[in-house]
């Protein structure tokens, strides 16, 4: 307080500054008086109230009734209360307290009703206290005329930002948490906190800030950003320039070969989107991942991901619906690329909202030590991975005469990893969805991915009998469809013919390139019959020279074991994850492999009840001694859907809880110093809607919080002590890899 005080008298600011300190609003009321500090940096004043001061006449601006600003008035208190949102570091929007912005739109200071190019105003620091507004669309800045009203010049006024009240904040998505998250106790200590292994936080229909044109993830299938420098009004906004009116031309339709009607409308009513159920619409909005956060995310693997097949029939369906939207960049490497370099926007986004470089919760971390170092700051450590079907650019088309053409070499593939690594790349698929040069993926779908499988090489799946391999459950009751037991089901019951008539644009494909029919397949629970290629086994061993964690879901049952063998053989034996619960199959003995190995098993988008009966599931395998580290895959924009509600029977989650006290919350919270945290219902000020887990489950990212309330029902101390130990148990994990 006496710095602030002090720099307050240098610039002759006492009589209007209320006090120093940072503070958040979870909710979309006028700001308070006092809330923000004297800015020292222009970064300084990220989403603060401030009144506009010239330095040529010590005057505040006013905003004139006919849109104009005049610096006229003689006190902070009688100028325009202007609400500073960032749009990215070092550059704002200058909100009033009327819901309009500072513009150079026409040429000349106005005031507009919408962000656009003209409102985002570049803040520079000329001398202590004093500040340039520049604006890049009318290549001018702002200064003051004779008669003190704002006008565009070449040549920059300088002004003060002097703390004030009665500011309208900017829209936002709130956070709905009370009280703050917490920090770690030293880097040598374990780590208190959950972990998501399995995410892609950068599928986007635009993968930038909203300023570029790099274009969608995935051909555009999926709507929305999980950012944007205007905010959630523009990350979030109505879909119905891509998914039609009342979402009839829902690209969805391409994975569930039926329409998906939906109110179009997202910010702030959300009446249609989104679901748990809807796979194309953006569910990580990055305030939905601050509260996971505040509620004790304290690591996410966030994978850059595509099905080239899947992004051309996204590409060219909205292309066709919508000829406006140029085709996408289908390529896998190059789109998942992409994806990352649009992750180190968001870090640097996050930061202009927290007040200047470093200072935000959302930190790109490259090795355990650096992850080890963000997290006892309180921050969460994100680790970059990719998952793509054809990664290193190993595509592969079956030939007529039945040989095949692979898109890789080996020093192809060593290249490519060289380069992922060059973007902080850390944990890799080598297998996924469709198969590939370096071998076959696992099956789980009977039909949709054998239908885009057959789009991207040219031949359907090859399959065999899975084999009868034991499986846990907690209840005894449990029946696996009448088939043998199994820690993940391997494989599907496969489907001989194309449904319909072809009018969803994915059958429709696959009818015009090979007909109307599938190849015959066995009864029974089939199994993918392309095994582990040399260049695959190639792949797999330089990804473990790179010292990379390695993902084993999503190849195919024997691949797996090749895998872990491969690792075995490594001195010392390398560690192996599962974040994705086993997906394509898994058996108890490779779970229990990857176990002793020293890696971790995470369930897929489970509910609470689900992540329960995992915890029960790996403490029949758990290594003797060891604690449990069951943190989840979210899985969240990956075109799966997200999990349910628990059902009938299940103890409702209150609209209002607390965390990290009372029963089920372990003795190592309060030994840490974690203060608890009280958790409202998300609900959105602006139109009153709010999302129930029990009603819509995990809709999307912002209801990991009820998620864990639903964990601790459902599980009490066991289950919450395994969530809360993942991040640590990944970390050991990731240190086991690294430091051999």
């Amino acid at each position: 307080m006496k710095r602030c005080a002090m720099l307050a008298a240098a610039l002759g600011l006492m009589a209007t500054l209320g006090g120093c300190g940072r503070s958040h609003t979870v909710d979309n009321s006028v700001v308070n008086a006092g809330a923000s500090p004297v800015p020292t940096t222009r970064y300084d004043m990220a989403n603060g109230c401030y009144a506009l001061q010239a330095t040529a006449n010590n005057a505040y601006a006013v905003h004139g009734s006919d849109g104009s600003y005049a610096a006229t008035a003689s006190s902070a208190g009688k100028g325009e209360p202007l609400y500073l949102k960032p749009t990215a570091l070092g550059r704002y929007l200058c909100y009033a307290s009327d819901k309009t912005l500072l513009s150079a739109g026409g040429g000349s200071v106005s005031s507009a009703t919408a962000p656009t190019d003209t409102e985002d105003w570049t803040i520079d620091t000329v001398a202590p206290g004093q500040y340039t507004l520049f604006n890049k669309s009318a290549n001018k800045s702002l200064a003051t005329d004779a008669a003190g009203k704002l006008v565009l010049s070449d040549t920059a006024g300088t002004f003060h930002f002097v703390p004030a009240s009665g500011c309208t904040p900017y829209p936002e998505m709130p956070v709905g948490i009370d009280g703050k998250t917490y920090q770690g106790n030293g880097v040598d200590k374990p780590v208190i906190g959950f972990a998501d292994g399995h995410t892609h936080m950068f599928m986007s229909s635009e993968m930038s800030d909203g300023s570029g044109n790099v274009g969608p993830s995935a051909g555009g299938v999926l709507y929305g950003q999980p950012f944007n420098r205007f905010g959630v009004t523009e990350a979030l906004k109505n879909c119905e320039a891509v998914h039609g009116p009342n979402g009839l031309l829902d690209p969805d339709v391409i994975i569930h070969t039926s329409p998906s009607p939906h109110d179009t409308v997202g910010w702030p009513t959300f009446a249609g989107w989104p679901t748990a159920a809807s796979d194309t619409h953006q569910v990580m909005y990055y305030k939905w991942v601050e509260r996971a956060w505040m509620a004790g995310l304290r690591l996410q693997v966030n994978l850059g991901t595509n099905i080239a097949a899947l992004c051309q029939l996204g590409a060219t369906f909205i292309g066709a619906t919508h000829p406006t939207n140029p085709l996408a960049d289908c390529n896998d490497m190059s789109v998942g690329q992409k994806q990352l370099n649009y992750m180190y926007e968001m870090q640097d986004y996050v930061d202009a909202q927290e007040g200047g470089p470093g200072k935000g919760w959302f930190r790109i971390v490259k090795s355990p030590a650096e992850a080890r170092n963000v997290i006892n700051q309180g921050k969460l450590a994100v680790v970059p991975g990719v998952e793509f079907a054809n990664i290193f650019n190993c595509t592969l088309k079956f030939n007529p005469d039945g040989s095949e053409t692979d898109g890789c070499t080996k020093a192809d593939i060593d290249a490519q990893i060289d380069k992922l690594y060059a973007l902080g790349v850390r944990q890799v698929y080598p297998f996924h969805d469709v198969n590939s040069a370096l071998g076959g993926t696992g099956i789980f779908s009977p039909l949709a991915l054998n239908l885009i499988g057959f789009l991207q090489t040219n031949q359907f799946w090859k399959t065999y009998d899975c084999p009868s391999i034991p499986y846990f459950t907690a209840d005894p009751s449990y029946t696996n469809t009448g088939r043998s037991n199994e820690f993940y089901q391997a494989g599907a019951m496969m489907q001989t013919a194309i449904p319909g008539t072809g009018s969803d644009p994915l059958t429709a494909a696959v009818i015009a390139a090979g007909g109307g029919t599938l190849p015959l397949y066995a009864p029974g629970y089939q199994c993918n019959a392309r095994g582990l290629t040399e260049l695959g086994r190639y792949a797999v061993q330089q990804i473990m020279k790179k010292k990379m964690v390695i993902d084993i879901d999503h190849a195919e049952l024997s691949i797996k074991q090749d895998i872990i063998d491969m690792a075995k053989a490594q001195n010392p034996p390398y560690p192996l994850v599962s974040m994705h619960g086993g997906h394509g199959g898994i058996s108890v003995q490779q779970a229990q492999d990857i176990l002793n190995l020293g890696g971790v098993i995470f369930p897929y988008k489970p509910n609470g009840r689900g992540q329960t009966e995992f915890v029960q599931r790996i403490k029949k395998i758990q290594p003797a001694g060891k604690a449990m580290a069951i943190g989840y895959g979210f899985d969240g924009n990956g075109f799966g859907g997200l999990a349910t509600p628990r059902g009938a029977g299940a103890t409702p989650v209150p609209h209002t809880f607390t965390m990290f006290q009372g029963p089920g919350w372990g003795p190592q919270f309060a030994a840490a110093g974690i203060k608890p945290i009280t958790v409202h219902q998300l609900k959105i000020p602006e139109s009153g809607k709010s999302w129930d887990i029990d009603v819509d489950g995990t809709a999307h990212y912002g209801m990991i919080p009820d998620f864990v309330e639903e964990t601790r029902i459902e599980g009490g101390q066991e289950a919450l002590d395994a969530l809360y130990n993942s991040a640590e148990g990944y970390l050991q994990m990731w240190e086991k890899v690294v430091n051999r």
